[in-house]
């Protein structure tokens, strides 16, 4: 098992934390996000971990580690940065948002779910929602469920009615679903086709929209269904809620760092 960490951008909503660094590197609990990314991933059975660079790449310093950098990061996305990585798409490989941190049970649920894309999905959200906004009804996006899949993800809404799981930012394509991916890619390249869910341009397409696409293709893609496993730092007002409740110790009523 492999898995692949997309940490090209420079994450301008973290404010004054990104001045120097991207969000994979903000220390939380002891760790850079990317640190307890790594452990959760290896403890959970990966072998081989890659991280796709751009914005500071020379502050990201592990070792052990295979990179690949995107030298366009200011003016594409994370569709665009994981081809940059296209060498490595020959295997079951786990592709994880660098400014989020989760647990090895999680990486282990979602390397043992059979399909061609598994999606780590949150069933509890809306507890974690309300102890980070001080609402469910902040930020959200759709994710429906039908028949054991997801049949879409990733729109914007006003209203959290009817959302039942929240995307995390961590998938799994089997070695199969690379011949699909690819193959939707290169058609979508040389058309220079927008992406139908976002509108984007091609080359700043979001991970929900390369998603949404092969689901409309019928590659079967199926939710990996969890309860606070995970965690996301996504701008400066998150990052400052996390560290109070780290100090106050009410993070341990949504997520749990590993030792």
């Amino acid at each position: 098992m492999k898995a692949i960490i997309l940490a090209a951008g420079k994450g301008v909503r973290m404010g004054k934390y990104t001045q120097d660094v991207p969000k994979g590197m903000l220390s939380v609990n002891g760790k850079t996000l990317i640190e307890w990314q790594m452990q959760a991933l290896r403890r959970g059975g990966v072998e081989s971990i890659v991280i796709g660079t751009g914005y500071q790449r020379e502050t990201i310093p592990y070792e052990d580690v295979i990179y690949y950098h995107n030298p366009d990061f200011a003016t594409t996305n994370m569709v665009e940065t994981l081809m940059c990585a296209r060498p490595e798409l020959d295997c079951d490989i786990i592709i994880s948002y660098a400014d989020i941190v989760y647990t090895a049970a999680l990486v282990e649920q979602l390397a043992a779910t059979e399909a061609p894309v598994a999606v780590a999905v949150d069933a509890a959200w809306r507890e974690y929602w309300t102890l980070r906004f001080g609402s469910a009804e902040e930020d959200l996006e759709t994710l429906t469920v039908r028949d054991g899949r997801i049949v879409e993800l990733g729109k914007e809404v006003s209203s959290s009615e009817g959302i039942d799981h929240r995307y995390i930012g961590l998938i799994k394509f089997s070695k199969e679903a690379w011949h699909d991916v690819l193959a939707l890619y290169d058609a979508k390249k040389a058309e220079g086709a927008a992406w139908k869910q976002s509108g984007k341009d091609f080359r700043n397409g979001y991970m929900t929209d390369l998603l949404n696409e092969l689901i409309e293709n019928d590659l079967p893609v199926v939710p990996c269904v969890s309860e606070k496993q995970w965690m996301e730092f996504d701008t400066e007002q998150d990052y400052e809620t996390a560290m109070k409740h780290l100090k106050n110790h009410k993070i341990a009523d949504v997520f749990t760092f590993d030792a």
